[in-house]
């Protein structure tokens, strides 16, 4: 699954506005955004860098005035982490991969609604919402908004649950699949919304949303053994390792 997983992230970040290929490396550039977690790049599944072809991907992001970072799957490209631990690069985090297909998929039982947005309000809700659920790692945008808006209208998913006062308690994204898998992110619920079931519904409603559109997997890295669970119970195992590094300024 590593080697699909790595295919995934080659495929999702040639989705990007700007796309900028190195040898070995695909980055993926926003250009209306300077956050690390929106400029990235990831290696090609096997790949073996050279000096020579770590430096072209750090001279990819300085020229453009950001961060070098990049997220993959080690266990898909062994070569890559020693090479860019040589150039200066240091690990940001390791997260686990956990992955549910069709067969252990297990919708919840009884919680609150997940709801597909369509308003403007809903899209700059839920951004709102997955603001304060990271407390603070991006702020709330209407370019953020706008970013959900079309994920959802190129074959992706949010959904999210709404609270009383009509705004958004919690949401979930699913970027469109590739190479038959899907990545599930931005699982995040307001504070006083924790503890009610909304991770739940959403997660669940996102990973039905994309095996209705025929995907063979769904993939999640978790921040949290409370999180996890609450993965698991919906049929979601663990696979795999993910890789976090960056190079310090």
């Amino acid at each position: 699954m590593d080697t699909i997983v790595q295919q995934y992230a080659v495929a999702n970040l040639r989705r990007r506005p700007l796309v900028v290929e190195t040898p070995g490396f695909v980055c993926g550039f926003d250009p209306d955004s300077t956050s690390p977690y929106l400029n990235y790049a990831t290696p090609l599944p096997g790949a073996a860098p050279a000096d020579d072809d770590v430096r072209e991907l750090i001279a990819a992001f300085r020229e453009r005035g950001l961060l070098p970072r990049l997220e993959f799957a080690p266990g898909a490209a062994p070569a890559v982490a020693p090479a860019l631990y040589a150039a200066g690069f240091t690990v940001e985090q390791t997260h686990e991969f956990l992955v549910c297909t069709p067969d252990t998929f297990t919708s919840p039982h009884g919680g609150p609604l997940a709801e597909t947005p369509h308003s403007d309000d809903d899209f700059l809700s839920i951004d709102a919402a997955l603001s304060e659920a990271f407390t603070g790692e991006f702020a709330s945008s209407a370019g953020g908004a706008a970013r959900l808006r079309r994920l959802q209208d190129g074959g992706g998913a949010v959904r999210f649950v709404r609270a009383p006062d009509g705004t958004c308690a919690g949401g979930a994204t699913c970027a469109p699949t590739a190479v038959g898998t899907a990545e599930l992110a931005g699982v995040g619920t307001r504070p006083p919304y924790r503890g009610r079931g909304v991770a739940a519904a959403v997660t669940a409603a996102v990973a039905a949303a994309m095996f209705t559109q025929g995907a063979a997997s769904v993939w999640l890295e978790y921040s949290g053994d409370g999180s996890r669970r609450v993965y698991e119970r919906l049929g979601f195992r663990p696979t795999g390792t993910r890789l976090y590094l960056h190079l310090p300024a």
